[in-house]
């Protein structure tokens, strides 16, 4: 490995080669912000029994090699000990590093459900992607990709507390039918609390929709009434102020099922 850096740069590109583990950097595009340890432990034990079996792909950098894809496999050789890993080299740009490690990372499946959305939503946002291009290079159906952007609605806190508390991507999808960030609060802690399945859930978020609907209903009508009240007492006040004035004015109320009827008889004056 020492002479590896005067080696011509075309004899080693898209070649496996080992580099030192010390001259490999982190890819700042990297989409997973959390690795189980318990992940890296199991991956370890394998690659101690038989090594790494698929390379990493950096590319080159400042004297040094930017990690586009392996991150998992970096971590599990240094807990192996090992001072040196397999690595392919390519030779591209930065923005395409960045892509091949957004897409590398969405692909293998091992992302939560909202590193994979904020990945896709990287695609689209910085690297000025279409969803239907973004649906094209992972595979997946446009719908899919819309979808798995909606989570992106929710909050960081409730994103948090969807994770720590193990809920699923269809809970998730769920809350996103309630507008306000507290009702959606209100809602997760129930779950939580109650430890509710995806049905259950969808099932609460229901009943809770349902009841707004109700109760704003009810505002509603007893905002009408309450206009109709005052509309029947402007007529009362106006027969009061005509009777103060001399005039023989007066009203009749009659009330059915379907309705109030109002009948205000005031005299025609005759000229003399």
């Amino acid at each position: 490995m020492s002479g590896f850096l005067g080696i011509s740069k075309e004899k080693y590109v898209n070649k496996v080669v080992e580099i030192s583990i010390d001259r490999i950097v982190p890819n700042p595009h990297q989409p997973r912000r959390e690795f189980a340890d318990c992940d890296i432990v199991s991956l370890a034990q394998s690659i101690s029994q038989n090594g790494i079996l698929q390379p990493l792909t950096v590319r080159r950098r400042a004297g040094k090699y930017e990690l586009i894809a392996g991150e998992r496999r970096l971590r599990a050789a240094k807990n192996c000990g090992f001072s040196v890993v397999p690595c392919i080299i390519l030779d591209i740009s930065e923005r395409n590093s960045a892509i091949l490690a957004l897409i590398e990372n969405i692909q293998r499946q091992d992302l939560s459900f909202f590193e994979e959305a904020i990945a896709i939503e990287k695609l689209i946002s910085y690297y000025g992607m279409t969803q239907e291009e973004a649906a094209s290079k992972l595979g997946k159906a446009q719908s899919t990709i819309a979808n798995k952007l909606r989570l992106l609605r929710l909050t960081e806190t409730e994103r948090d507390l969807i994770m720590r508390h193990n809920l699923t991507e269809r809970h998730a999808r769920s809350l996103l039918r309630l507008a306000s960030p507290e009702e959606r609060m209100l809602i997760i802690d129930k779950i939580i609390k109650e430890s509710l399945n995806v049905e259950r859930t969808e099932k609460l978020i229901d009943d809770y929709i349902n009841d707004r609907v109700v109760k704003s209903s009810g505002k509603k009508h007893s905002k009408i009434f309450q206009n109709v009240l005052s509309f029947v007492n402007t007529i009362n006040k106006a027969v009061e102020n005509m009777q103060a004035a001399g005039i023989s004015a007066d009203s009749k109320k009659i009330q059915s099922e379907d309705y109030i009827e109002y009948r205000v008889r005031i005299p025609i004056q005759h000229r003399q």
